[in-house]
């Protein structure tokens, strides 16, 4: 499909079914307002007839019916006939034509996303594992970013995607709203919500937080700190609300006092200004770091305060982002399986797509603690 810029034309390459990845392109338009690269005596003309089902099954020596359960994904086709298919489409360079086919099915083989921000680690790679996940099921997807949390974005976005026809919608919906207390969508709606707490309503899923969150402190309980003291997430975020629970109810639990809580963003500046305070607590021998990039932020206000890691003070983290290996020392955290987040995301999609049985409640994914050098017994202990 191509389209006209002034000066150049956004072709998107489809890949043949079977593959995983589309390709977007920016070729130079030439003079008569062709793409340079669609022009020519050699390669493809304006004149170039599309190719059809029925040029795919000749060449593959099948019917054109084979050829269609094919381009589709029906299963009932044996597996060397499939990719006998597969390489006919590939030679002749055939492109389903997924506006016909949607007419003819009711399919669109689009999910839709709809996001509040990009910019946090979880976040992205939850959205990486949607992709790929819709990738692996035929599924493309359509992502729709909502510049303010409100029941009044969230709705717009709805109408949005449903212009630009999806089959089903995951609303990543990790903060409280700021214009009402629960987010309503509209009736009939194909949808998945992750990181809430709307699983009277819909269909949520979400990692264990709460969990994870227990694993953590309980960690640093067992390798003999007195409490453990913790540097929070924004208060709007539903995460950060049930790490900062779970952390609260493990100390009282073990009947251990619970110290003041530091307020963060997510951000490693926001965890180095709670770890310079932290640096000044004279009974603080161990923190629980919401995030990763919080933690790092610790590490380094720690370090400048002259304050060793694990040697004086333990730091734990939340996420197992890929560099937490590589902080400094290496970091002891929570790891979070965004892919499995994913695949669970799209999955309960599909089963509504496809007319399955889907009943509103919360999936939780679990939580591993992974144990590095940034904890140790403490030297009071």
């Amino acid at each position: 499909m191509a389209s006209r810029t002034d000066s150049c034309f956004i072709v998107s390459f489809n890949s043949p079914p079977g593959c995983e990845r589309s390709t977007v392109a920016m070729i130079p338009a030439s003079p008569d307002g062709v793409p340079r690269a669609l022009a020519g005596s050699s390669g493809i003309t304006r004149r170039h007839r599309r190719v059809s089902m029925a040029d795919v099954a000749r060449a593959a020596g099948v019917s054109a019916q084979t050829v269609s359960r094919v381009s589709t994904g029906h299963p009932g086709v044996v597996a060397s006939t499939r990719q006998q298919v597969l390489a006919a489409m590939q030679q002749l360079g055939y492109r389903p034509n997924s506006a016909a086919r949607a007419l003819k099915n009711g399919e669109f083989r689009t999910i839709g996303v709809i996001i509040f921000t990009l910019s946090t680690t979880g976040n992205s790679r939850l959205l990486e594992a949607i992709a790929t996940h819709a990738g692996r099921a035929g599924y493309v997807i359509t992502l729709m970013p909502v510049a303010t949390p409100t029941q009044h974005g969230v709705l717009g976005a709805f109408t949005r995607l449903g212009e630009l026809a999806v089959d089903a919608v995951i609303v990543v919906m990790e903060v409280h709203l700021l214009d009402a207390a629960m987010f309503v969508l509209p009736p009939g709606v194909h949808v998945v919500v992750v990181d809430s707490d709307a699983g009277d309503r819909y269909s949520v899923v979400d990692t264990d937080q709460a969990d994870g969150a227990r694993q953590a402190v309980q960690h640093l309980l067992d390798l003999g700190h007195h409490t453990v003291w913790h540097v929070a997430g924004p208060p709007e975020s539903f995460a950060a609300g049930r790490r900062a629970t779970a952390w609260r109810c493990v100390l009282e639990g073990a009947g251990r006092p619970v110290p003041s809580m530091y307020r963060g963003d997510w951000s490693a500046e926001s965890g180095y200004r709670a770890g310079l305070l932290l640096a000044d607590e004279a009974s603080c021998t161990a923190v629980f770091a919401g995030n990763d990039q919080m933690a790092l932020g610790v590490l380094r206000a720690l370090h400048e305060k002259q304050r060793v890691v694990p040697r004086d003070i333990s730091v734990i983290g939340f996420d197992d982002i890929p560099d937490s290996a590589s902080f400094i020392p290496p970091l002891t955290t929570i790891h979070q399986d965004f892919a499995e987040v994913g695949r669970r995301c799209v999955e309960t999609a599909l089963r509504q797509i496809r007319n399955q049985p889907v009943e509103p409640g919360t999936s939780l994914v679990p939580n591993r603690l992974v144990t590095r050098a940034s904890t140790a017994t403490p030297r009071t202990a």
